[in-house]
């Protein structure tokens, strides 16, 4: 299958495709003689699992560590657990952080009551009060 074709299998846009290839984490197929390249079901295979990977919001560095393990029947995949676990201490820390924003956002959204008189609106007073180095709702004081 040509490029297109392989984007369109696996919802990877050619050039990502492309730079999955110059990073080294998809081979790149040789050349036929009218100057296409030919993909196959390994370059299929290999580009879902990367898709995954990236899905479950692995970065390349990590992406490229796993495809390493799989090339390498022989090697130890002791190092795959850990990687993963890694994974799963970023998102914790994301969602962690998610949350105080979410806290943040409905200390502001408080300030409003959807009633404005005269243009006046508690969450616009809270964030140019924030701009001005003030206290707001969401954050508190500001450094």
């Amino acid at each position: 299958m040509r490029i297109k074709q392989l984007s369109q299998a696996t919802g990877v846009e050619v050039e990502t495709i492309r730079y999955y290839e110059k990073q080294g984490l998809l081979p790149v197929p040789p050349k036929r003689d009218n100057g296409y390249r030919d993909y196959d079901a390994s370059h299929l295979e290999r580009l879902a699992f990367i898709r995954h990977c990236r899905a479950l919001d692995m970065p390349l560095a990590s992406v490229a560590l796993l495809l390493g393990v799989l090339d390498d029947t022989s090697g130890d995949s002791t190092d795959v657990d850990a990687l993963v676990a890694e994974q799963l201490s970023r998102v914790r820390a994301r969602l962690k952080s998610m949350q105080a924003l979410e806290k943040q956002l409905v200390q502001l959204k408080s300030r409003c009551d959807g009633q404005h008189d005269g243009g006046h609106c508690g969450i616009l007073d809270e964030l140019v009060a924030a701009a001005h180095g003030e206290a707001c709702a969401c954050h508190g004081s500001i450094p």
